[in-house]
Order: structure tokens, then sequence, then C-alpha cells
């Protein structure tokens, strides 16, 4: 094993340390929430997920306890309570860590000791961030995300990790090796978040990755094969209509002079956005890459496999396809009260239908296929007005190509039948289409054998959420670490794993980049 247990101990401390950093950034306060979401219903959702929590968590999760947490949560929210540190505003808002270049900071300073004197709950409510908050929300080039992006440049930069970003944004940090080649084993993951988010996801397996490598450069010196870590600029698809920009960029699915072609809700194009952030200028580097020996990727499961079975450790052996669709459905906006039934061109009726028929259809096929409306938006959006036009989302999932393309085939063909019955027009845009990834079979073996060492029993599995590692497969040796969430809560303020069992997840992954950095074990 590459590090003693107390030398463990310091890089899960610093690990946290970078987590509850990060969970200030972009936390949603009551006061925001109330603004993007006037009819409260965030603080409803909140609620309604921790008592279903409570009653799903089965046996690793104490009665009432993520129902407590969502008290505590919503009666901050009522109070008003702000979710910024108690810093200063602004890129220097998190407290910088006090240890210098190489080594590993301790849990106790910086942002923790804020955490602790707000008197956020802690552990067992799964509350690193601001007392109050409802998620977390760090979009591609926003405030929050260029100012988390920052605070991890600094921290790479302290731990003696070369930090460079590249020209689509995602930040790297280097630990060179003493082979004099060029080749290089990567980790880490996604900075940014869903709207209202956990603070688990993605950014777990950028702080974990952050402190393997400042760990193995403290107690082991320079690796043989170069190291480095990624925080990826965007995975979730949040803010533009399309996703993995940070490593689709990275292996060519997308190009840098096609940013011009992708628009936020609010009108402004992702070129804009990435120039206002800084980055897309032609003296960056480009992020297309083709150095890359292996990429492991430590990762919250985002499901309740692992909690159900008992088992501390997830190996992926594969990650699920996914299709994802943008629908517009046109009718004829007439008046509520005069308009027969009979007569009526309604978008959202028909809209419904289609909703209906996706999830008939993915139920009739059987698991794993998922089929999923996630967002819905009607004009005029008036009361007493017949929608006339709907747009909605679309999200198909399977782990077998040909399934995935069948089941979208024959769905399309019947909303188009949906439509013309009703007199209604449809569009429809395929806007992401991520094949099924199959993740390297050696590397998965060697996961499995370190998971071992350290006395961690492992579940192979596949992923039924897409990841990073999907794509970055498509250019090097892939593999995926799991560690369990708890109740299978993922994208929520609830998203919680117990700190035991984030510090297991980060020895497994210390001790596999041990393996094909030091020792030069590549696939």
């Amino acid at each position: 094993m590459a590090l003693t247990s107390e030398q463990m101990e310091q890089a899960a401390s610093f690990m946290m340390e970078l987590l509850r950093e990060l969970a200030w950034i972009g936390a949603e306060s009551a006061a925001n929430a109330a603004t993007a979401d006037p009819l409260g219903t965030a603080a409803a959702q909140l609620s309604a997920a921790a008592a279903e929590a409570a009653g799903g968590a089965g046996s690793a999760q104490a009665p009432g306890q993520a129902a407590s947490a969502a008290a505590g949560a919503a009666a901050g929210a009522a109070a008003g309570a702000a979710a910024v540190p108690p810093t200063a505003a602004g890129a220097e808002a998190v407290p910088p860590a006090a240890a210098g270049a190489g080594a590993v900071p301790p849990a106790a300073s910086g942002a923790a000791s804020a955490v602790e004197a707000s008197g956020t709950p802690h552990a067992p409510q799964g509350l690193i961030g601001p007392a109050g908050a409802l998620g977390v929300t760090r979009l591609l080039y926003d405030d929050a995300w260029l100012q988390a992006q920052r605070l991890l440049e600094r921290r790479l930069a302290a731990a003696g990790l070369e930090p460079r970003f590249d020209r689509a944004g995602s930040l790297f940090g280097r630990l060179p090796g003493t082979d004099g080649g060029s080749r290089v084993v990567l980790t880490g993951s996604h900075i940014d978040t869903v709207r209202r988010g956990g603070h688990y996801d993605g950014a777990y397996g950028v702080a974990a990755g952050i402190a393997a490598l400042a760990a193995l450069k403290r107690f082991c010196g320079a690796p043989r094969r170069t190291l480095e870590v990624v925080s990826l600029c965007e995975e979730e698809g949040s803010r533009f209509p399309l996703s993995y920009w940070g490593s689709g960029t990275m292996v060519g699915r997308y190009g840098l002079e096609g940013a011009s072609f992708y628009r936020d809700p609010d009108g402004e194009t992702l070129e804009q956005a990435m120039l206002a952030a800084g980055f897309g200028r032609p003296e960056q580097p480009h992020p297309r890459r083709d150095d890359l020996d292996a990429f492991v990727e430590l990762h919250v499961e985002q499901g309740i496999v692992l909690e159900r079975s008992g088992e501390p450790i997830g190996v992926v052996q594969a990650i699920v396809g996914q299709r994802r669709y943008t629908f517009t459905v046109a009718g004829e906006a007439n008046h509520a009260g005069t308009t027969p039934m009979p007569l009526r061109r309604d978008a959202l009726a028909g809209a419904a239908e289609m909703a209906l028929a996706a999830e008939r259809a993915a139920v009739r096929r059987g698991e794993p296929m998922v089929a999923t409306v996630g967002r819905l938006e009607t004009e005029p959006g008036t009361p007493n007005v017949v929608p006339g036009r709907v747009r909605f989302t679309l999200d198909v999932r399977h782990d077998e190509a040909e399934a995935l393309e069948s089941f979208c085939r024959e769905l399309l063909e019947e909303l188009d039948g949906i439509a013309a019955r009703r007199g209604l027009e449809l569009q429809g845009e395929l806007w992401m289409d991520a094949p099924p990834a199959r993740m390297d079979a050696e590397l998965a073996d060697r996961l499995v054998r370190a998971a071992g060492r350290r006395g961690l029993a492992v579940r192979r599995m596949a992923s039924g959420a897409g990841h990073d590692a999907q794509l970055l497969s498509e250019i090097c040796p892939a593999a995926m670490l799991f560690v369990p969430s708890r109740a299978g809560i993922s994208h929520s303020p609830l998203e919680f794993t117990e700190e035991a069992q984030l510090a297991g997840g980060l020895a497994v992954l210390i001790d596999a980049l041990y393996e094909l950095a030091y020792e030069e074990r590549v696939p």
C-alpha cells in the first residue's frame, strides 16, 4: 500500500477541507431560492425528499436522520440564512489553506473552521455547507463556477502541483514524472453542478484527486510516470444544451469553434460566456489530449445499490448510453373559457400525453431502460389561455447501444402519431448522443485488488449515470470507482456520503495511482 494509515488520514482530512470549501461556493440561500422560485416549491421539494429518504434509507440510515437534516435546512431557510461564507465576498471568499506548498493542510484550518463556527450541522446530517442552503449551483462559466476553479488553482499551487487551465476552462494540476516521457496518468472529475445540487457529485472526485496527488508528492516524492488531476469545466448540461464540454473537448467530440451555436436560456452563447470567464483565447493550451495512458475517476454512486448491498466500494464495468432531446410542441393559444374541448389544439395536453407515452414505453421494455421528461415550459403560461406552445426535454438511457437505438426510434414514431392525432406540430432536436462505454477490464481488476488490500469489499457494477470516464475511454484505458450514496439520493441538497466511505474511496484511488505511476504498471 502506498501510504500508512496516518498518512492516509492526513490525505482524507485535506480532501474533506476542500469539499467543505467548495460547499460554500454557489450555495443557494433562501433569498436566492425565493427569487428563482417565487412559489416556494424548493423548500417543499426538499422536505418531501427528506421524508422519502427517511422512509427508504434502510438499515444504513437512522430513523428520522434525513428528516432532521431537512428540518434544519428548512429552519435555516425560513430564517433567511445567507448562503455565503463568513468572510468577504468575491474571489477570495474562501479562506486560503494554511499549509505551504507540498504540504497536506490539516482539516481544522480554512473553510472547515468557518463551517464549524457557523454552527452548520456536520456529517450525520450531510450538510457540509452553509446552514439553510437549498443546494449548490455552479453552472459552466458563471461566477460561482469561476470562483471554484480559481480556489482550486490556488490549492494546487500551494500543494506544489503545477496548475494550468486549458482553453475550455478545465483546470489541471501536474506532478511531473522522472522518466522523462510525456505520458500521463490522469484522475479527477467535474466541478459544475445541476441547479440546487448536492455537495459530492463531481466535487468529490476533484477533491479526492487533488488530495491524492498532494499526499503522494509529500510522502512518496516524484513518480516515475507523470500524474495529473483535472477539475473538468462541465459535465452536467445544466446551462447550455450540451453535456461533457470538458472531457468532450479533450477527446475531440466538441470543437471550440462550435461554441457560438449553443445558447443558454437567457440567450447568451457558450462562446460569449467562455470569453467573459477568461477562456477561449488562442494563447491558452488547446484542450485536445493524446498523451493519456489511463484515467481513473472516483465518484459517488448516485444510486442505492451499494448501500443496499453493504459494500463500500463499487468498481464500474460499464456506463450507460444516453440520448437527450428537446421537443417543441406547437398548437394554438386560445381563450380557456370560449374554446370547446373538441376544437382545442392544446400543446400542453399533447406534451403530457407524450411524457406518459415515454414512461409507458420504458416500463414495457423493462430494466435497465429509463426515460425521463425532466423539464417542461409552456407558452403563454397564463391560467386562462389554452397553451399554444410547449418545450420539453427527454432523457433516455440504456447500457446496450442497439436497445437504446430501437427504443428511441419507436418512441419518436409514437410521439409523431400523438401530435398528428391532436392536430399539433412536433419538432425534436437530439442534442446529446453518448454511446454506452465499457471500462477497461485490466484497470478494473487492479481497482478490485487495491480495495481488497485495504480490506474493503467490492461490488462490480454498471453505472446508470453518465460520467466523464465514458468519453475519456475513447482515447485511453478508463476506470471508475464508486462509494455509496445515502438512500441513493443525488442531484439534491440531501446528497450525502459518510466521511469514512469517502476516505475509503480515496485510499483505493491513492493505491491505484501509486501502482500506475510509481510502479509504472500501466495497462
